[in-house]
């Protein structure tokens, strides 16, 4: 792997130059993780930003030229991240991370595609000064994931998420009504990007890894996590190549 690029930077928190963010860009809120999927599925790699460790990574995967940048935990800084990776360039951004399981039909290492999340989180809000929005995947995008995830025959659900800001916060309580709802699992970072997709006038989508149902007293073994998560990275992958040969 190459060292970062040379000073010349243009943003406040992903301090890349002009040139080294992809169009096409993966969104994994552990900078563990981005480190992980650049090394792992990506060629030629160049890393271009470490300030406040959201790495970030520019490689190419099947000739498809790729950056794959952390955001951390929660709306605020993803929000940080896509508004910042946008202007340097970025057009399509697929989020990659984990949720916790609300229907009984996912099960722990399943795939979900989220076609759009109940933004139960502050930064929509702010963004929208309260005004109720229904904060969606680009359509190309989830058919993309999609076809993907059904072309290596993983276990894939497609359908409604739940963005929420407290980790902690919801308990096994909740789940009921949240499953009357048709809402697949939860996670902390879709709506925002969706939005700000929206708001930039760029495509994003969201590919997950189910890990525990809310209010499972045992974690999901991370062997089990680790599988999913390389079958959601070449998923978003793949779905990236397709997206890559169709017109913007």
């Amino acid at each position: 792997m190459s060292p970062c690029y040379g000073a010349g930077v243009s943003q406040l928190h992903v301090r890349a130059p002009a040139g080294a963010v992809a169009e096409f860009v993966l969104l994994p809120g552990d900078p563990n993780r981005a480190t992980r999927i650049a090394d792992a599925f990506l060629d030629d790699v160049v890393r271009y930003n470490d300030h406040r460790q959201l790495l970030g990574y520019t490689g190419h995967y099947r000739g498809l030229r790729v950056s794959v940048q952390a955001t951390g935990m929660g709306c605020p800084s993803l929000a940080i991240v896509a508004e910042e990776v946008i202007r340097l360039g970025a057009r399509r951004l697929v989020r990659v991370g984990t949720a916790g399981i609300v229907s009984e039909r996912v099960g722990p290492g399943d795939l979900i595609v989220a076609t759009g999340s109940v933004a139960n989180d502050g930064t929509t809000r702010q963004y929208l000064g309260g005004a109720a929005y229904a904060p969606v995947a680009d359509h190309r995008v989830v058919c993309a994931l999609e076809e993907a995830g059904r072309a290596a025959d993983t276990p894939l659900h497609v359908g409604l998420i739940q963005t929420e800001d407290a980790f902690y916060a919801t308990s096994a309580a909740d789940v009921p009504a949240l499953r009357e709802r048709g809402v697949l699992a939860i996670e902390m970072e879709a709506s925002a990007l969706f939005l700000i997709a929206a708001l930039r006038g760029v495509q994003a989508g969201c590919a997950l890894v189910a890990s525990n149902h809310i209010g499972d007293p045992v974690f999901v073994p991370q062997a089990v996590l680790d599988d999913g998560v390389e079958a959601m990275t070449r998923m978003a992958l793949e779905a990236g190549v397709t997206l890559s040969r169709q017109r913007p």
